[in-house]
């Protein structure tokens, strides 16, 4: 299959500015190790609504929830098209929220096939405008994507232009969830907080943490992974940065989480999926070089993973 590089420099939400610059810094990691990886592959560029950034916050709880949700529906589309065209696309993006987009986009693809998500990640994402302290959506795009409001859990009363722009991003790509809870399984979640945590627990959503993983044995506990997905006919890896642990890699992502995996543990996990032959779509997500305190450290390292498992698919 035909690798796609699908370019979304994207960072609106986020909390911290930079990610939108994180694929030029994967380019420019290629360009300084001598990879011409980026002449060798497709690509497309996803428009971005960055400008959006200098505009009044009016939504708190989902800040701009409207711009985000352009964005998202932006993705979905690019993503279907190259999918239906028999591309296997590579998405690269600035924040983890445009994942929603990718999530759209694939089940609009295949809207009978039963989608699997791997989230290799140190956050769980699962939070709603109903429930985030932050309001940023980067940490909403899985409850977006499972139609999860988590009203159980609710702290923030939201106005009714904040409740039809949520109801709106659930219901890209097509209407309601994408896929189940059940078919959802963490590799390196460590920061999150108490709605997210009810909600794990609820829905056991498996999550593989980087210490018993370890202690466990990684192709042991990856074979457990794939063995539960097993039902699932098309698997999307999202990968985030922040999964890997940034003293022994770097803080070049906007929410860095200590304890995390190195790059050869995520080789791994990665290619044991791809092994599978059901992988469709990988993300790449969150570098930030702005934040990066080891120079270009953090892309470097994710194009490091990007280079090895283009080579395998």
């Amino acid at each position: 299959m035909t690798i796609k590089l699908i370019k979304n420099r994207s960072d609106i939400g986020a909390g911290t500015r930079g990610s939108d610059m994180g694929i030029d810094a994967i380019e420019i990691a290629a360009i300084n190790s001598h990879n011409d990886f980026f002449h060798k592959h497709l690509f497309e560029d996803v428009p971005t609504h960055n400008e959006t950034i200098y505009n009044k916050v009016n939504n708190n709880f989902a800040k701009r929830i409207e711009d985000v949700a352009e964005q998202c529906e932006r993705v979905a589309t690019v993503v279907k098209q190259n999918i239906k065209d028999g591309f296997f696309p590579i998405v690269l993006s600035g924040d983890h929220s445009s994942a929603l987009g990718t999530i759209s986009g694939i089940k609009a693809a295949h809207p009978t096939k039963t989608l699997g998500v791997i989230w290799i990640d140190a956050h769980a994402d699962l939070h709603s405008p109903f429930t985030s302290p932050s309001g940023n959506i980067h940490g909403m795009p899985l409850a977006a994507a499972l139609g999860l409001d988590n009203l159980a859990c609710q702290i923030n009363e939201l106005e009714p232009g904040t409740f039809a722009n949520w109801n709106h991003l659930k219901n890209i790509g097509i209407n309601g969830s994408k896929f189940l809870p059940a078919h959802l399984v963490y590799f390196g979640l460590r920061d999150f907080e108490t709605p997210e945590a009810k909600l794990i627990a609820q829905h056991q959503i498996q999550n593989y943490q980087v210490a018993s993983l370890r202690n466990n044995g990684l192709q042991k506990n990856v074979q457990e992974a794939i063995n539960h997905l097993k039902d699932c006919d098309f698997i999307y890896i999202s990968f985030d940065v922040d999964s890997m642990d940034c003293d022994s890699v770097s803080y070049g992502t906007g929410t860095p989480v200590p304890i995390g995996f190195y790059a050869s543990e995520i080789i791994e996990i990665i290619d044991a999926f791809i092994a599978t032959k059901k992988v469709g779509c990988i993300e790449f997500t969150e570098i930030n070089p702005l934040l990066d305190n080891k120079g270009n450290k953090m892309a470097e390292t994710a194009f490091q993973v990007l280079d090895h498992i283009a080579a395998r698919l």
